[in-house]
């Protein structure tokens, strides 16, 4: 019955057994047997029992061997990975049969690695080889392996040096290295191989392992300490390179100036605003083993170097908008300020702080108008607002009479302005139907410059003046004066920020360079910030887990507030809320409370996403 597996037919016929002959001579084979019945069926409590009554009613029995490993499959099968550790020491001393010896050893490897000590597992099932015969031999070595993924290759070769005599050493050493190669744990599997090829000079295997090195060395590992860094350093775009290429070497002088570890290195490639160029720059600084690489910065080199940097599996932080170029592969991210992201400040901010409900969208008719209006648009609507007029104008017109009479109405029709000078003094414009309480203007300073006045002209006042980083200029409070107090804008960085970090930033770009960064800057600053910390840990050894180290920055708090990167290698940052009074850009102090709605928001389309 208990070879049919019927088990309840075979438990009561031992059950009746040990009743009618409790000391009979099969008495501890009955209770053995009742013992593996209750624990194949999830017993192990009443297994454990019946094992424990074994050992103690019969001292003598060879089963009772048998009954202290089953005993500490009972824990194992419980999760009491701790009880069996401790109990294991006790069976290993007291039993000489190479059976119980290898399954004690098998059980103690096991609750290790349950219990996440790949180590001292790994170390238990190679004791537990020196007893397993050929056909048991193939399944250690596969737990083996997989401890060894788990474990730092110096620990592990301290290990096979110990059981090197009672191993074939050198096949497991070659499997190990190619293990670590399928875990993308590059650095490791190089210094398994190069010991394999040390020790076992005359190996069959040593050329696949001197080719797997160099391969490893081509393509996977980096030079701890070392970065690339592409950018447009002539051509039409050299400004833009210049800039950028200041704040890098701000931030490499600081940090290296402040850290006791070996100096970073950077490798700077002129893209030339070239595809062609780019491609060529990443290939050389694949070369050069990089850890990873900042830029580039335009449209032109963008695609090229990034699909060039997932080909050699580099991760590479752009300093772009364009939208897509993360989606070229889980190497590539991009750090810089989207109008997606602008556009959840700013309405995140109106909705859920000033109350508003009712929008109109007046925009330029071209590409950045377009989608701007119609993120707008989304986004209040996913925030329960409604935008109730939305009104494009010609990028080169000047008098926006038209567009802006389109926003709102009149109770009659609106009469023509008289041509008769004593006419005019009389004549009163109509007053207009406002039926929003802000609009929104994703439009550059000059042109908002023009529009704001314009709209106090035609008497659309008193209400909320919205846009997007453009707006932090200067220029626009220059041209719309008092008609652009109280406007309110996003932005990526702002010098004049209370922050300690961005004060001291400034300040040191400032005694440097005497001038004050913008977001170019700051943003660049940051993402070589982001990733010097990286590239001095020590437990980083492979591109590989550099790039998901980049993954997992929650909340890497730099000068353009706090970033992080969605499982796409997008930018998720906490932009600064800006205000116009008088002459000055002034922060809204509760900003932070703000984007507390917006992270969460992120965080549980982030929890989905992963879900």
């Amino acid at each position: 019955m208990f070879q049919r597996k019927n088990y309840d037919k075979a438990s009561k016929i031992y059950n009746e057994y040990l009743l009618r002959f409790p000391n009979g001579h099969l008495a501890a084979e009955a209770l053995m047997k009742t013992g593996l019945i209750n624990s194949t069926l999830g017993k192990n409590g009443e297994a454990r029992k019946i094992y424990q009554g074994l050992i103690a009613e019969f001292p003598g029995s060879l089963l009772v061997l048998d009954a202290r490993v089953e005993i500490l499959t009972t824990f194992f099968n419980e999760g009491n990975y701790e009880e069996v550790i401790r109990q294991a020491t006790g069976v290993l001393k007291s039993t000489a049969s190479r059976v119980h010896t290898l399954r004690t050893y098998m059980l103690l490897g096991d609750s290790y690695m349950a219990s996440g000590s790949p180590l001292d597992a790994a170390d238990c099932y190679l004791m537990a080889y020196k007893y397993a015969e050929d056909q048991e031999k193939e399944g250690i070595i596969y737990k083996i392996e997989s401890a060894a993924n788990e474990v730092d290759a110096v620990a592990m070769i301290s290990l096979l040096t110990r059981f090197e005599d009672r191993l074939p050493a050198g096949d497991l050493v070659c499997r190990l290295g190619l293990s670590k190669i399928e875990g993308e744990k590059y650095e490791d599997a190089v210094s398994l191989l190069t010991w394999f090829i040390e020790r076992f000079p005359g190996h069959k295997r040593k050329q696949q392992a001197e080719n797997l090195i160099q391969e490893i060395n081509e393509k996977f590992t980096f030079k701890h300490y070392t970065l690339g860094c592409l950018l447009p350093l002539s051509g039409p775009y050299q400004i833009f390179g210049d800039k950028i290429l200041k704040c890098i070497k701000l931030a490499l002088a600081q940090y290296n100036s402040q850290s006791n570890h070996l100096q970073i290195r950077m490798i700077v490639k002129d893209t030339e605003s070239d595809p062609d160029q780019a491609a060529l720059a990443v290939k050389e600084l694949s070369e050069e083993r990089v850890g990873a690489i900042i830029g580039p910065l335009t449209a032109h080199a963008l695609e090229a170097a990034a699909l060039e940097a997932q080909e050699k599996r580099i991760p590479i932080i752009t300093l772009s908008q364009k939208d897509n170029t993360t989606e070229i592969g889980d190497y590539v991210f991009r750090n810089f300020i989207t109008p997606k992201m602008q556009v959840e400040a700013i309405v995140s901010y109106a909705i859920d702080v000033l109350g508003l409900s009712r929008f109109a969208i007046l925009y330029p008719d071209d590409e950045y108008g377009t989608s701007f209006m119609a993120l707008f648009q989304d986004k209040v609507m996913a925030y329960g607002g409604d935008v109730v007029a939305i009104e494009p104008y010609d990028p080169d017109q000047t008098d926006f009479e038209e567009p802006i009479k389109n926003l709102v109405k009149f109770k009659n029709e609106i009469p023509e302005y008289p041509k008769n000078k004593e006419a005019r003094s009389t004549f009163k414009q109509p007053k207009p139907i406002i039926d929003f309480e802000a609009i929104f203007i994703p439009d550059g300073p000059k042109t908002s410059g023009l529009i704001i006045p314009q709209l106090a002209f035609y008497d659309i006042v008193d209400v909320n003046l919205l846009g997007t980083n453009l707006w932090h200029s200067d220029r626009l409070i220059e041209m719309a004066k008092q008609f652009v107090q109280g406007a309110i804008m996003v932005d990526g960085f702002f010098a004049e920020s209370d922050s300690q970090k961005v004060k001291d930033f400034v300040g040191m770009f400032e005694e440097t360079f005497s001038e004050k960064p913008g977001f170019i800057e700051a943003v660049a600053y940051d993402s070589a910030m982001m990733l010097f910390q990286l590239i001095s840990r020590s437990d980083i050894q492979s591109r590989s887990e550099l790039k998901d180290e980049i993954m997992n920055f929650l909340s890497f708090k730099g000068v353009t507030g706090i970033t992080s990167f969605d499982n796409n290698g997008n930018v998720y940052k906490e932009l600064y809320l800006l205000k116009i009074i008088g002459d000055k850009f002034v922060e809204l102090k509760n900003h932070s409370a703000i984007f507390s709605n917006v992270r969460l928001r992120q965080a549980q389309k982030r929890k989905f996403l992963y879900h």
